[in-house]
């Protein structure tokens, strides 16, 4: 197979391709390691965005920052010029650089950011290629306080439109070209009550917390009948302030997961209907997000 415009043949660009990523071996380590220990939590990312950004710009990208109104996204192209669509396929390498909450970078997205800046670097040693290169920075893939990670919105925005491909690699205890990924539904339920003292006039409160518990039970009940390849996991975010206040607000945030999207949305419905039947239930309004 010829590699077009480089002059070059696969194997042969395979072996420049390694020979690039040895030399940039010691810069990457090291930019790994520093966003390693700065953990920055999602849309926040501002330290690995700026490095991964501008170890790109260096080697000649055209670097575009903020993209899709994402202050910590960016998209870096190879060739500079863009090269023409006619020139051949576009294919993106997506980098992740965010980290979770009190564990800092559990999932290796420092990782995963380095590797997609190197796998970028690598490609541009060959120079005039067939086609064009695109590292995108996506923010908050451990999913941001909606849920949502970056890739949503810079598919909503466009991004994505020109990509004839895109790929990225996570580090893990195995080495295997491709792993399958759930769909995902992320859900923030939020129930209000009625304060009142817990001793004095219990009777005159509504409880959010006891409607926050039910759901939860609802599910626990729920999980036998749906497919076994569906996941529901969440956690408590407000549970009320003191124990002698009846809480007047409780917040649950939830994940449901299935490997298909027709799966997917009746099971996320379902987990809606757990709540629904404790607001109605305990007497609170209940409202999604």
């Amino acid at each position: 197979m010829d590699m077009g415009q480089t002059g070059m043949g696969l194997e042969e660009a395979k072996r420049a391709v390694a020979g690039a990523v040895d030399r940039a071996a010691p810069r990457l380590v090291e930019v790994s390691r520093t966003i390693y220990e700065n953990p920055e939590l999602g849309h926040r990312e501002f330290k690995a965005s700026a490095l991964l950004a501008g170890l790109l710009e260096e080697a000649g990208f055209r670097v575009t920052r903020n993209v899709a109104g994402l202050e910590t996204a960016f998209v870096a192209v190879w060739p500079p010029d863009g090269g023409g669509l006619e020139a051949g396929p576009t294919v993106a390498v997506l980098a992740e650089y965010d980290a979770l909450p009190k564990v800092g970078h559990g999932c290796g997205h420092n990782i995963i950011g380095t590797a997609a800046a190197g796998a970028g670097l690598a490609l541009a040693s060959l120079g005039a290629l067939p086609g064009r290169v695109l590292v995108i920075g996506c923010p908050a893939e451990e999913g941001g306080a909606d849920g949502a990670g970056g890739k949503v919105f810079l598919l909503e925005a466009g991004v994505f439109d020109e990509v004839d491909a895109a790929l990225m690699v996570h580090p893990g205890s195995v080495d295997a070209v491709s792993s399958p990924s759930a769909c995902r539904v992320a859900l923030e339920i939020t129930f209000r009550g009625k304060a009142a003292h817990a001793a004095g006039s219990p009777h005159e409160g509504v409880n959010a917390l006891e409607a926050v518990l039910q759901t939860f039970n609802g599910i626990n009940a729920l999980r036998q009948h749906l497919p076994e390849s569906v996941l529901v996991h969440g956690v408590v975010v407000k549970g009320g302030e003191a124990p002698n206040i009846v809480p007047d607000e409780g917040v649950i945030r939830l994940y449901v997961r299935a490997p298909v999207r027709t799966e997917l949305e009746p099971a996320a419905e379902r987990v809606r209907d757990c709540a629904r039947g404790a607001a109605l239930a305990t007497g609170c309004e209940v409202r999604f997000r």
